[in-house]
């Protein structure tokens, strides 16, 4: 070891205060090559190792040792800033956090345990082309107090450290996919949303869990679904990219964190991709396996400004896109919360109507076009509560679905259609609704058999009505199925062809008599510049390829009548025709034998609209005014509670939560007004409207209003209500009346 270096730190060292004794007790000093000897020997044996610096920060000293490890000589390294010989470790998730060694340096502090990395030349004697040590050293000041450099040790913890790191980074990790795990998904979106309420930016969160996802681990065994998992994250990770994070929270759960997003109509393009390519087939082992999912999306800070907040908002809309139909995506909004409730609450009365037999059948006719004829009929469930009245399937369905309740109401569903078609003409076929889980339900087929036994209907005038999703899990136990049911003699019908897990594998099979297109393809097809009838023509060419009918569902107006049968649908279903009917009515139309339907409906079709009946805000000029939403399409709505109103009138529709839709009034009545949208609004995934864009709560914030008191009538210019500029040219009705 060169003694230069030695007599450096003796000679910057404080001196013991003498005491006058002497010999080998006394206070004298230990001489120079003993120092040397024994701090050599350290080195040597591996305890320790030892650097220095001069005042401007340059590595003026390395012990041999160091160097003969990391492959250099004294000349490649002494001279350079210290900085660049050891540099800071990249922060590793769960590592543990230090000041940066740079500043340390220029402000002199103290270096304590500092872990660097320090790089090898061609991975050095250790076989590591990066080091990690762990230093420790001190400032020396000569007397009058002027920096003389750094004195310190260092300790080479590679291996230690390599290890930490691993455990650090499992802890964050899940072992399965490589994906980000719980913790850090966690860590990471509480950080971000810190820092973005700072800079008063968005943040989306996307909440996924997988359909049918145990099916497939039941039937096919564990190793099976972690392959399957694996697969899935390979797939999340390509279309998310780079913009944003993908984890998996455990199980069949995963979460996106897409920082800087909140376009609604992006998220929403983005969640039917990731639905789409998760709902493509599996290969596993040589098998075939198809699962879907679901999604919910929350953006802070419309729907939460913490972790907790948000994590939450985003659960309830997965909750709610699953209760309205798996394969879809939902936006949460703060009706959910009521939703959530009301569903609790639904779903106690639906036990208690099914165990009461309140549940009972209408049919809607599907009829030839070119003829008006009824060639079959569609059973359809209807519940009148006594105190709710009628509720609609869309309400109770969804959650018998998350129960064992659907098997019991869709054996009595089959079992009363079979009856009921038996007292119709033999040229009439009856159409059951089968769910998935009612269809791969072990003893399916000997309840099919057991119903047409029962009622003594034909097997050939029974059609069993199946979603896509049915094929969500193991291909070949559902095709198994469909072949001991295709021995019995029953038809297939795919129905809502087109949507949620659509694939043309599942027509090659031969499974499937007739195709339904979905109504989404069938509403606005005759508007201009619209693509869904090049649709509808290829839907039905492959059908009749296949050898297979063809129904076109949810026709309305006379106009989707008319290209629908230009298209050369086979079958129509629709309000054109008829909606669902008794059983005593269905007997009493076909009375004669034979039943035509004449149809009617408006001469066009007219843009969706819900009905709806809410208090929201109107803002004309510098006034606010309240007003009643009746009904609400993407284009336009229809208020009540002004009067006054010009046509032409120029205003801004407030929808609640920052949801601000400008609009011109084109028609009005005494105290009515119809709106046209300046831009029209966006699908929100589960059967509404939203406004792509909405005003971020940092700007009501801004103007007074506080984030938790966010609601219906909260706006940027909430001021207005406080004192006007002008005499408000409108006048305000009383809206409760």
């Amino acid at each position: 070891m060169p003694l230069g270096f030695l007599k450096s730190v003796r000679d910057q060292a404080p001196r013991p205060a003498n005491t006058g004794k002497s010999g080998a007790g006394g206070g004298e000093e230990q001489s120079l090559p003993e120092r040397a000897s024994v701090l050599s020997d350290i080195e040597t044996l591996g305890i320790g190792m030892f650097w220095a610096t001069d005042a401007q920060g340059r590595l003026s000293f390395l012990s041999q040792r160091a160097l003969e490890d990391l492959g250099f000589t004294a000349e490649d390294l002494v001279g350079k800033p210290v900085t660049q010989v050891f540099r800071d470790v990249d922060p590793e998730p769960g590592a543990p956090l230090q000041r940066a060694f740079g500043f340390k340096i220029k402000a002199h502090s103290r270096i304590e345990e500092h872990v660097v990395a320090v790089s090898a030349d061609k991975a050095g004697k250790a076989g590591c082309a990066t080091r990690w040590w762990r230093l420790n050293g001190r400032a020396m000041t000569d007397a009058a107090g002027n920096f003389l450099g750094y004195r310190g040790s260092a300790v080479d913890i590679t291996s230690q450290y390599a290890h930490e790191m691993q455990v650090a980074r499992q802890s964050q990790i899940d072992e399965l996919t490589g994906l980000a795990n719980r913790r850090k998904l966690g860590e990471r979106l509480a950080a971000t949303l810190a820092a973005f309420r700072a800079s008063q930016r968005s943040c989306a969160l996307m909440m996924l869990d997988l359909d049918r996802f145990k099916h497939v681990n039941d039937t096919m065994g564990h190793p099976a679904g972690d392959e399957l998992l694996k697969q899935v994250a390979d797939r999340l990770k390509n279309i998310v990219r780079d913009l944003g994070e993908v984890g998996r929270l455990g199980g069949d759960e995963f979460q996106v964190l897409l920082p800087d997003m909140d376009d609604r109509g992006t998220l929403g393009e983005l969640a039917n991709r990731i639905v789409q390519s998760l709902s493509q087939p599996y290969q596993i082992n040589g098998r075939r396996a198809i699962i879907g999912t679901s999604v919910g999306i929350a953006i802070a800070p419309y729907d939460g400004v913490t972790a907790a907040e948000l994590t939450h908002a985003a659960d309830m809309a997965l909750y709610a896109a699953k209760e309205t139909r798996s394969g879809i995506f939902c936006f949460f909004t703060n009706e959910l919360r009521e939703a959530a409730t009301k569903t609790a609450r639904l779903g106690e009365r639906l036990r208690d109507a099914v165990d009461q037999g309140q549940l009972n059948l209408a049919y809607q006719p599907l009829v030839d076009p070119a003829t008006n004829e009824v060639r079959c009929f569609e059973a359809l469930l209807r519940w009148h509560d006594g105190e709710e009245g009628a509720i609609s399937p869309a309400d109770f369905i969804p959650i018998a679905e998350n129960d064992d309740l659907i098997l019991r109401i869709g054996e009595m569903a089959l079992r009363q259609a079979c009856t009921d078609a038996m007292q119709w003409p033999e040229t009439i076929r009856v159409a059951v609704n089968v769910s998935a889980k009612q269809f791969v339900r072990p003893g399916f087929v000997k309840t099919v058999a057991g119903a047409l036994q029962a009622s003594g209907l034909a097997s050939s005038r029974l059609e069993l009505e199946i979603t896509e999703s049915v094929f969500v899990g193991d291909l070949e136990a559902v095709d198994a199925i469909f072949r001991d049911l295709k021995k019995l003699g029953v038809r297939f019908a795919l129905d809502d062809f087109g949507t949620g897990y659509s694939s043309l594998a599942y027509l090659k099979n031969g499974h499937f008599d007739k195709l339904k297109i979905d109504q989404s393809f069938v509403r606005g097809c005759t508007e201009n510049g619209d693509i869904n009838p090049a649709i509808i023509t290829a839907i039905v060419a492959l059908a009749k390829a296949l050898g297979m009918e063809t129904v076109a569902e949810g026709v309305e107006a006379m106009d989707e009548l008319e290209l629908v049968r230009q298209r050369g649908a086979d079958l129509v279903q629709g309000y054109v025709y008829s909606p669902a009917i008794s059983q005593e009515q269905v007997k009493i139309a076909l009375a004669d034998g034979t039943m035509k339907v004449t149809p009617s409906g408006p001469p066009r079709y007219r843009a969706e609209r819900i009905t709806i009946f809410r208090k929201v805000g109107l803002i004309h000029e510098d006034h606010y005014y309240d007003v009643i939403l009746r009904n609400l399409s993407k284009t336009g709505a229809r208020i009540n509670g002004l009067a006054g109103v010009p046509i032409g009138t120029d205003v801004v529709l407030d929808l609640g939560h920052g949801q601000l839709v400008v609009s011109r009034v084109v028609n009005a009545t005494e105290n009515s007004q119809g709106l046209k949208f300046e831009t029209p609004l966006i699908s929100d995934g589960s059967g509404g409207f939203m406004t792509r864009h909405r005003i971020s709560p940092y700007a009501l914030a801004e103007a007074g209003i506080p984030l938790a008191a966010l609601g219906a009538g909260a706006f940027p210019l909430a001021k207005w209500r406080e004192g006007h500029k002008s005499p408000p040219k409108f006048v305000q009705l009383d809206l409760s009346v």
